[in-house]
């Protein structure tokens, strides 16, 4: 008889919920405010009200939150000029940058395949 092998499958780290690259990058970037803070500060530093007003469904606690953990994961640096009041600046930073060529590609991989997807998306609400 022959013996079965298993099929090719991920290495144990990438199912494991604390160990997962994968999870735990996506975890942090991919909530309802992250990826929108982070694109507009490519476009260069701003101020917290600047983001505020660039974001109007965003609450002023949600900005917090969502600033402290981009920069937590080193991807947003954080700068406080002591004024009064103090200014506080956010900008991206290298690593931070360096999200955009991967986000890229799936932005365009996005754009190319809307009209697929929609067409799937019908299909499957039409059986």
């Amino acid at each position: 008889m022959k013996k079965r092998t298993p099929p090719n499958i991920a290495p144990k780290e990438f199912y494991d919920p604390v160990t997962c690259p994968i999870r735990n990058i996506i975890s942090q970037i991919s909530d309802k405010w992250s990826l929108l803070v982070l694109t507009h500060l490519r476009f260069g530093s701003h101020r917290f009200s600047e983001l505020l007003n660039a974001l109007p469904d965003i609450s002023q606690r949600m900005l917090t939150q969502t600033l402290r953990k981009l920069e937590r994961e080193g991807l947003v640096l954080r700068t406080v000029t002591p004024t009064i009041p103090p200014r506080v600046d956010y900008e991206l930073t290298s690593l931070g940058d360096s999200l955009f060529e991967p986000l890229s590609a799936l932005s365009a991989w996005a754009l190319e395949k809307q009209p697929v997807i929609d067409r799937a998306r019908q299909n499957f609400d039409n059986q």
